[in-house]
């Protein structure tokens, strides 16, 4: 992350780097080097969000970097009236995932932003899984006149896979079943289904959804999703996709409720499915229903 905004502020002169504390000792030195794009403005999610937007309004392209709660739900509403009904353009990063923070509870959490953003029309929401994957949609994406949030997790896949903003890769392709899989669930979902007769899709653009390539995939009624998000986050957009046709749909993701318990984010992991085994038995009973 630090390498693709570096880059982004070092060539071009009207951009910004706001820090709301967290990451501000990673980019000391590039704040002393850069004073005048590079500011830590502290604790003030959604006062940040505002200044960013008053930013955008005079031609900066404004990049904030925080945890995913206090972005996406404390400034919800800025990111609202400021930016979206403004039509300003911004840069939005957030870490912590869905519960990467695992040990500092469920204010830190948010299995919930995919889906709290869908809500903002023209809102682009960019879910990568590797570090590298950020970089193609980061460059693809920071200075194109839009609002752009990027998820990011502390736990990436292994696999990379080469991605395209707007598009979902085709990883493999079945005839029983979709299997759409976002972000960090790629490893796990890969392996569960290695000996699967079904597509795999990977996506790391959410918003705008790849509709085409799903519609175009669908040899089988069937869509599997598995997600680290709030199950049922794309369901809208998978009956859009199937454009009339009669579908199944399925998956895995985490529960619409509060996450009480604590433990680590492998922990976390288990408790809640989010493994190899847990996967493949859930797409193989899935496959085993009548369409």
């Amino acid at each position: 992350m630090k390498k693709s905004v570096s880059k982004m502020i070092e060539h071009h002169c009207n951009t910004i780097l706001l820090l709301i504390d967290i990451g501000a000792a990673g980019f000391r030195d590039f704040s002393r080097q850069h004073p005048d794009q590079v500011k830590n403005i502290g604790i003030f999610e959604s006062g940040t969000i505002g200044i960013a937007a008053g930013m955008a309004m005079t031609g900066i392209v404004p990049t904030v970097y925080g945890i995913s709660p206090f972005i996406v739900q404390r400034a919800l509403e800025q990111l609202k009236l400021d930016f979206i009904y403004q039509k300003a353009g911004g840069n939005f990063i957030t870490t912590g995932a869905s519960y990467d923070f695992s040990a500092l509870g469920y204010s830190h959490y948010c299995p919930e932003d995919i889906l709290t953003l869908k809500t903002l029309p023209g809102m682009e929401i960019l879910v990568p899984g590797t570090p590298k994957q950020f970089e193609i949609l980061f460059e693809s994406c920071c200075m194109n006149g839009r609002a752009s949030y990027f998820r990011m997790t502390d736990h990436c896949n292994h696999t990379d896979v080469d991605v395209e903003f707007g598009k979902a890769a085709v990883l493999k392709q079945g005839k029983e079943a979709v299997v759409i899989t976002f972000a960090e669930m790629l490893d796990v979902t890969i392996q569960a289904c290695l000996d699967l007769d079904v597509t795999v899709l990977y996506y790391t653009t959410a918003e705008p959804f790849d509709y085409v390539t799903l519609r175009n995939m669908l040899v089988c009624p069937k869509i599997f999703v598995s997600q680290p998000f709030y199950t049922g986050t794309f369901y809208t957009d998978l009956i859009r996709a199937a454009d009339g046709m009669r579908i199944a749909i399925d998956g895995i993701g985490v529960p619409l409720e509060v996450m009480r318990s604590y433990g680590t984010k492998e922990e976390k992991d288990m408790h809640l499915g989010f493994t190899a085994s847990v996967i493949r038995q859930k797409i193989q009973s899935f496959l085993d229903r009548p369409a």
